[in-house]
């Protein structure tokens, strides 16, 4: 009987990275989730939602000549870049096949950071607890000496390494997930927790979408180190009460604001643009946003909207820079 790759197995938020007893705590990484196998010289590369990878990642594919035959894997498809995860360098990949793709992966080389073991040399590994996959799939990556593409998803069973852990957020490590030490594999179930990091801090309102008198989302900037006011991100949907509040405070930009031309797109790696009105660059907003963040210092991912402050002047918010 033929095997298939399974669907993932899923998490669920939580406010607080809490490492529970009978819980082990993994690294979350800020990449592609990605399913592997590999069987009688077939490789099979699949996305969270079911969309082959393989041809835009060769070096993954041949990799699999690694692994122990009919073995399947669960993990995190990465780029390492300058001393962090580069979000960015895997999302260009996507559409590139072929040569295009063979020169990406020798400019840009993706790994895959293996979390789970779904198959082992044929027998299906699902079902077992977490503590015994896990074990498994340390015992495959010392047996078959792996090395890169692959990597090994660190995991604890020590509340001191998570919060360790959790400082990692300029590398490009988003947060903890936590897994049942007695638990199985089960597919599409969020029977996972995920704590992502998140931290308040202030931006500048440059812009919205929506009708000045009450906006639908904010577009935040912050100034650089050469006086220049960088657009760093984009708000969630405001509510409408949020949004009338904010609306007092907002007055429209005359032909010097420093966004003047310039387009903003409707959502991180994607081309729709948005119809942006911009203001004067004065309110100061308090923002929560997780550590995601592209190759600018651009939040990849919205801010949610605290509180307007006005109390506060552009000299209060952090200056846009790069990450690491």
């Amino acid at each position: 009987m033929p095997w298939n790759l399974p669907e993932p197995m899923l998490s669920a938020p939580v406010s607080q990275p809490d490492l529970r007893p009978g819980w082990a705590a993994e690294a979350k990484w800020d990449g592609f989730r990605a399913l592997l196998s590999a069987d009688a010289g077939k490789v099979e590369l699949r996305s969270r939602r079911g969309t082959d990878m393989g041809p835009a990642f060769p070096e993954i594919v041949a990799g699999a000549a690694q692994l122990p035959d009919a073995t399947a894997l669960d993990g995190e498809l990465v780029v390492w870049e300058e001393n962090r995860l580069a979000f960015e360098r895997l999302q260009k990949r996507l559409q590139r096949r072929g040569a295009g793709a063979a020169r990406a992966a020798d400019e840009a080389p993706a790994h895959f950071v293996a979390f789970d073991l779904l198959r082992l040399s044929g027998t299906d590994t699902t079902a077992w607890p977490y503590q015994r996959r896990r074990a498994a799939l340390e015992s495959v990556f010392v047996a078959q000496h792996l090395s890169a593409p692959w990597a090994l998803c660190p995991s604890t069973t020590d509340p001191d390494t998570v919060k360790e852990w959790l400082t990692w957020a300029a590398v490009g490590i988003e947060g903890v997930v936590f897994k049942r030490l007695d638990g199985s594999y089960q597919q599409s179930v969020r029977g996972w927790l995920k704590y992502k990091t998140r931290e308040t801090t202030e931006a500048i309102v440059g812009g919205v979408t929506g009708p000045l008198t009450s906006p639908r989302s904010l577009l935040l900037g912050r100034y650089d180190a050469q006086g220049r006011l960088q657009y760093t991100g984009r708000s969630t949907t405001l509510a409408r009460a949020a949004g009338s509040t904010i609306a007092g405070h907002l007055t429209p930009a005359g032909p010097e604001h420093p966004w003047t031309g310039w387009s903003f797109s409707a959502g991180w790696g994607t081309t729709e643009k948005l119809t942006v009105t911009l203001v004067h660059p004065k309110l100061v907003v308090e923002v929560g946003v997780d550590v995601a963040r592209d190759a600018s210092g651009r939040w990849r991912h919205p801010a949610r909207l605290h509180r307007a402050r006005p109390d506060l002047s552009s000299a209060d918010v952090p200056l846009q820079s790069t990450p690491p």
